[in-house]
């Protein structure tokens, strides 16, 4: 298959696998959201949503949250790792929305990555998940996945990204992002397949018999 025709062939997979993919991260509007892929950063999904439910009950907006001393914020989140600079971070990007946004998440990338604590990807999936702006958020998994499938040669997510935007229609970014990230997940994970297992690698690459080895920054 030429570069393309992978990429029509794994939008109709997955689109088939996981039609209506659920967000991962549990959130009940754009500010919860943002805090919880903040914390998400080296961190499993699974491990954040068992932690967001204390720290949203003890404050569920910026004006309630930038009130709360840090270290109670740290204590809260310490299982998501990284939690003293998480902590901060959420401290201050709340009284920031307060004091720079009247208090509600911006709908802008520049205004998101002005935060602290919020990069390229965060703002990504914020902008894609709570407000439906077409944006493909690069995560490992997707990283590994488009390297595996042929879609990339990229050896960052930056390059990635813009690949796997040029190869798939602006309207399908907002849940391809997510079918890959739940098909690598249980199909093509970094230990669980090598290039040669899973089902979309054998039919992608019928003929490679040898471990992918992927670029590397």
């Amino acid at each position: 298959m030429r570069k393309q025709e992978r990429a029509d062939y794994i939008r109709a997979a997955l689109a088939a696998y996981c039609p209506h993919p659920p967000i991962p991260l549990d959130h009940s509007d754009p500010y919860t959201l943002l805090i919880a892929v903040l914390l998400s950063a080296q961190c499993t999904d699974a491990r954040v949503n068992t932690v967001t439910p204390a720290l949203f009950a003890l404050a569920a907006d910026p004006v309630s949250m930038a009130k709360v001393p840090v270290p109670q914020i740290q204590a809260i989140i310490k299982p998501c790792g990284l939690a003293p600079r998480k902590a901060q971070a959420i401290s201050t990007l709340s009284q920031m929305l307060v004091d720079q946004h009247g208090a509600q998440v911006p709908k802008t990338f520049e205004a998101l990555e002005a935060l602290p604590g919020v990069g390229h990807k965060t703002a990504s999936v914020v902008m894609s998940q709570a407000f439906g702006h077409p944006a493909f958020p690069v995560d490992t998994h997707i990283h590994r996945c488009a390297q595996r499938w042929g879609l990339t040669q990229g050896k960052n997510v930056a390059q990635t990204e813009r690949d796997l935007k040029k190869l798939f229609p602006k309207e399908s970014w907002n849940d391809l992002h997510l079918q890959i990230i739940y098909y690598a997940r249980e199909f093509c994970s970094a230990r669980g397949c090598d290039g040669t297992v899973c089902e979309m690698c054998r039919a992608l690459y019928p003929k490679r018999k040898k471990a992918f080895v992927a670029n590397k920054a």
